[in-house]
């Protein structure tokens, strides 16, 4: 019997749409289709319904019936909301198609131009939900069957432009290939319309089509006329992308895909694969789709040192052109580190062919990012209205690591038309921006967990996707500037080296506001008379005024009395950094001396900008001030305490003695005074007294100026030079340390250990102690001549430490051991290492075994409903199980076999596997998130810099400037100082993110290696055995302390701006 196919052509060429994986294909298979129909391609909607008629195949009924539900939405007005609108998308990439697919929708007629001629394009692109069933929807799994199938939810560019011109094609998009637009032709007299310019010579049907809607999609390159751009650079990031050959064999599909990970939380991986391999990488990622896919970031300095790069040249443009990479020393990198990351288990890696057929690896730079400044435009020439419009990567460039490309791009594409449409139904142009530039302000915000959960209600209108919308956002008055009578702007691009996020609270102090706020700081006390910013601090007791102002408790101002002034001023130094969070700007010589009176101004608006909000009664000011640079003062402490805990655990490795697991019993109030250790001199440190020590930096010995000065263990530096001396990564707070023995200071995963050999597993912070609540090391108060020292009075007792013995079902607890803080505490996060774990602790909570209580597994019920309901399962293809170890698989397999739940619910598996894979991809994106903002402040620091260099050499300099203009140049630089100090403050807050990341991941390989001994019989354990154990169990409490003091900063900041309530910060 012969097929369907074979009896009606129109039936073959759509099979052959529908299979074809070519774009040529693709077009030549949709013009037999439309030949064979009796039809002319590009006929918009009415074409759609002319072949949905005549073609009644039943493979295609599945396919009429999604995309018949999409445009049965009201929001469509049944494909005529656009009738008599003409738009042009520039661009065939996904943005662009999948906003022509929504224009075809609303009734428009869509003309689409691509300057390429096939779609090659391998690598692959993470997918949000809404994404997910967008496509889904669109018959995405109709036109390539293994979408989302498995555990992680992705696709090739290549498969997404295929599946997408397919839906375009059938919607009845006009679609030229090979034609690159080059400009707009404005109408030449009243009555014509709006036309474009193409290269090459366009056919008469392209060159004489009048529009009156243009959406730009042609990626980050081209920008229409009249549209203004935003630079937002970082730090020099090199990212390399390679494709290899997948050949689907059972050996490949056993291979788990990488969701990302990163150095930020595990750097025992990349220290391995440094050693092994001599790759210093930042991230890797693995993903599993036509091609073996892996994006990673390289550090400049490994790729000079491997030939990659043949020469380190200032300009990225020339540092990464083909001329300055070699490409066998670039495949060589990108295979070495695929076979690292895999474990070798892809056998031999064969490169796949890019367009041009070479090897599909490439080097890339994304130190920055273009931003436009708005998202949509309208020109008017001779009556003749054109509404322009930008997505994808012309509208916002993505950071790759985020995964944010496609879902905001798509988002963007929704805007764009949900515009088109507002524009159609005749609103006023003004009315169409502001309500199209109050959607783009959201769109930078928007992710997975802050937009509506329901992905399925998603549609064209955007009160469907974003929660608490306000269209009025921008009013009309605030976009006539992008309301053109006739274009004319060519495109500007705009620096934005100096930071944007978070602009300076509050007006910047001039130098008589700051001498007024001090003299009311310091009213009252005896001996201290503020007259000016210079000479009023040389005896150091109006210093020790303000500290005493502000932290009441630290000393009593009868003390001060007959204390030099080089004393005092160093231990108000050291005060104010230690439990203000002021950082030093100069020394306590070159304050006595007085000859650094900028820099003392300098470091006065720093506590000025920390504490303008502090009412001016007497009385103590609360720790938790809203003006406390609470994060740089926690990160300070924590710094001080993990050198002095590696000084003592270099002692303990001396002398061979291994201290006994303990926990503390009680923690010290953090509001008791300071106690003094006996050990701590009471003379001013050494480095205090070097004359001008804030002029020199202690590593390169050139001249510091003021935004240029990082103090760090007394000594200042250019932030440029504090960096690692292997790495040369720059060193951040509370992750690096300095040598003992050569005096270099290195970042944690680098940091030598001295008696102990390298070993990766037992490096970085994990092999660090946070600090507890109080900190012990407090500087001494000064001393007083001829009074009875301090120290010599009688010490309150320390908090006593008791013994305790764990028994091993205590043991089994704490390993266990989650934090949970009170409702209203934003605990830190406990993310997955693998899924082979998070499906472990899933399964903990609902089966017997593992020492966990009996539930019912009603759970997995819930999981199995959801999982059935979620835009990633499938009627139409059964979805490719994830490969675990043979010890999870076994562990799965007893927990559901005895629960009773295998054969009931025979896809929680997966389903918990999936999740897993998710939760990965949201602890790599927020990693990724950090790193990137780290690398943004750091090139703001760096503007900073210059500029304050500049103002700093204008003041010194002995000229005959006006006092006028001399105080205005102190103006902007204590405005610098004040977006210096907001950026470190923010710098900080990162930095204790990453503590955060730190500590989960280490307690997550302390429970696993914990596990292992104790999974073990007890008569089977060696004494070296439960000595291990012991080892591990005390690094577990160390480590869950930890948490806890993390948990409870954050708690006592959140409690301190409620109690403070809104309020300007510091």
């Amino acid at each position: 019997m012969a097929s369907p196919t074979s009896i009606n052509p129109a039936h073959a060429h759509f099979e052959s749409v529908l299979q074809a994986q070519l774009c040529q294909d693709v077009l030549s298979s949709f013009q037999g289709l439309c030949r064979a129909l009796g039809l002319e391609p590009g006929g918009g909607l009415p074409q759609y319904h002319k072949i949905k008629a005549q073609l009644n195949y039943w493979s295609a009924k599945s396919l009429w019936a999604k995309l018949d539900k999409r445009a049965s939405q009201p929001v469509y007005q049944q494909g005529r909301a656009c009738t008599g609108t003409k738009c042009l998308v520039v661009g065939a990439g996904p943005c662009g198609l999948r906003a022509a697919v929504e224009l075809a929708m609303l009734g428009a007629r869509v003309v689409l131009v691509e300057k390429r001629t096939k779609f090659s394009r391998h690598n692959v692109l993470h997918l949000w939900p809404f994404t997910i069933h967008d496509l889904r929807a669109l018959g995405a799994k109709k036109f390539y069957g293994r979408f989302c199938t498995g555990s992680l939810d992705h696709i090739s560019i290549r498969q997404l432009q295929l599946l997408l011109l397919k839906v375009a094609l059938l919607l009845g998009v006009e679609i030229h290939w090979g034609v690159t637009f080059t400009g707009l032709q404005p109408p030449p007299r009243k009555g014509s319309g709006w036309r474009a310019q193409f290269q090459p010579s366009p056919p008469a049907q392209l060159a004489n089509y009048e529009f009156d809607v243009l959406i730009s999609a042609a990626g980050g390159k081209f920008v229409p006329e009249g549209f203004t751009v935003r630079e937002m650079r970082g730090k020099l990031a090199i990212g390399i992308t390679a494709n290899f050959v997948n050949g689907r064999t059972v050996e490949e599909t056993q291979v788990p895909e990488i969701s990302g990970v990163a150095r930020i939380y595990n750097q025992s991986f990349f220290q391995s694969l440094l050693k092994a391999t001599g790759i210093d990488l930042e991230n890797i990622v693995y993903y599993k789709d036509d091609t073996h896919y892996f994006v990673m970031t390289a550090k400049k300095q490994c790729l000079l040192r491997l030939g990659v790069l043949r020469q380190d040249w200032p300009e990225t443009d020339r540092l990464l052109g083909s001329a300055n990479v070699a490409p066998e020393a670039l495949q060589r990198f990108a295979r070495a580190a695929a076979n690292f990351a895999t474990h070798g288990k892809l056998g031999k890696l064969e490169f796949a062919q890019d367009a041009h057929g070479r090897p599909d690896v490439s080097a890339f730079d994304f130190t920055s990012m273009m931003r436009a400044e708005s998202s949509a435009r309208v020109q008017e020439k001779h009556g003749a209205r054109l509404l322009l419009g930008l997505v994808g990567d012309c509208l916002v460039e993505p950071f790759w690591p985020l995964g944010t490309g496609v879902a905001r791009g798509f988002l963007a594409a929704f805007d764009a038309a949900w515009m088109v449409k507002r524009w159609a139904e005749g609103a006023g142009p003004l009315e169409v921006l502001a309500e199209r530039e109050s959607l783009y302000q959201l769109l930078s915000q928007t992710s997975p967990e802050n937009m509506h959960r329901n992905v399925a209600q998603y549609g064209l209108d955007p009160a469907s996707r974003y929660p608490n919308l306000n269209l009025r956002a921008v009013t009309p008055s605030q976009v006539r500037d992008l309301y053109d009578v006739e274009a004319k702007e060519p495109v500007q691009r705009m620096s934005d080296k100096t930071d944007s996020r978070k602009p300076a609270t509050g007006s910047v102090a001039t130098q008589e506001e700051l001498l007024h706020w001090c003299q009311e700081q310091t009213a009252g006390y005896p001996g201290v008379h503020v007259t000016d910013l210079s000479s009023s601090w040389a005896d150091g007791l109006a210093l020790c005024a303000l500290v005493h102002r502000l932290r009441p408790g630290l000393l009593e101002p009868s003390e001060l009395q007959g204390v030099g002034a080089l004393e005092a001023t160093s231990w108000a130094l050291k005060m104010a950094e230690h439990e203000l969070g002021i950082t030093p700007v100069l020394s306590a010589q070159a304050m006595v001396a007085g000859n650094d009176p900028l820099g003392l101004i300098a470091y006065l608006s720093h506590f000025h900008s920390a504490f303008k909000s502090t009412p001016h009664n007497p009385g103590p000011v609360s720790q938790g001030s809203p003006g406390t640079a609470s994060a740089v003062l926690f990160l300070g402490k924590l710094q001080r305490t993990l050198q002095r805990t590696r000084a003592q655990g270099n002692g303990e490795d001396a002398g061979g003695k291994k201290p006994r697991v303990e926990v503390e019993a009680e923690t010290p109030s953090t509001e008791e005074p300071p106690v003094p250790e006996p050990d701590v001199p009471v003379t001013p440190p050494s480095q205090y007294q070097e004359a001008s020590a804030e002029d020199l930096c202690a590593l390169c010995g050139e001249h510091l100026y003021i935004l240029e000065r990082l103090c760090a263990n007394g000594r200042f530096f250019h932030r440029s030079c504090f960096r690692c001396h292997i790495c040369e990564a720059t060193l951040w707070p509370s992750g690096y340390g300095q040598h003992p023995g050569d005096g270099h200071f290195y970042c944690l995963q680098h940091l030598p250990q001295p008696g102990h050999k390298e070993d990766s597993s037992d490096r970085g912070p994990e092999s660090q102690d946070l600090l507890t609540h109080s900190e012990n090391n407090m500087p001494s108060r000064p001393s007083i001549p001829g009074a009875p020292q301090e120290g010599t009075t009688p010490v309150p007792s320390q908090p006593t430490r008791q013994l305790i013995r764990l028994s091993s079902p205590e043991r089994q607890r704490l390993s266990s051991l989650h934090l949970t803080p009170d409702p209203e505490m934003e605990a830190p996060p406990k993310p997955p290492r693998s899924c082979s774990v998070l499906a472990r602790q899933a399964l903990e909570g609902s089966f017997v075994g593992w020492g966990m209580p009996v539930q019912s597994p009603q759970v997995l019920v819930a999981v199995e409903k959801e999982e059935e309901e979620s835009p990633c399962s499938s009627d139409e293809e059964a979805e490719e199980d994830v490969p675990l170890d043979s010890d999870t698989e076994q562990v799965l397999w007893n927990l559901a076999k005895n629960s009773g739940t295998m054969n009931s619910y025979p896809t929680w598996r997966r389903t918990l596997l999936r999740r897993a894979k998710e939760e990965e991809m949201k602890r790599f994106c927020k990693a990724q998130a950090i790193q990137r903002r780290q690398n943004e402040i750091e090139a703001a620091l760096r503007e900073l810099e210059a500029k304050g260099t500049e103002l700093e050499l204008a003041l010194r300099s002995r000229s005959s400037s006006p006092e006028q203009q001399k105080a205005l140049w102190l103006e902007q630089l204590l405005q610098l100082v004040q977006k210096k100090n907001s950026l470190v403050a923010e710098e900080a807050e990162l930095m204790i993110t990453v503590q955060e990341l730190n500590l989960e991941e280490k307690q997550w390989q302390l429970d696993q290696e914990l596990r292992t001994y104790m999974n073990r019989e007890e008569t089977l354990k060696t004494a070296a055995d439960r000595q291990a154990e012991d080892q591990v169990l005390r690094k577990l409490v160390d480590v869950v302390n930890q948490r806890d003091a993390l948990i409870r900063f954050q708690e006592e900041r959140r409690l301190s701006e409620l109690a403070s309530g809104p309020g300007p910060q510091g």
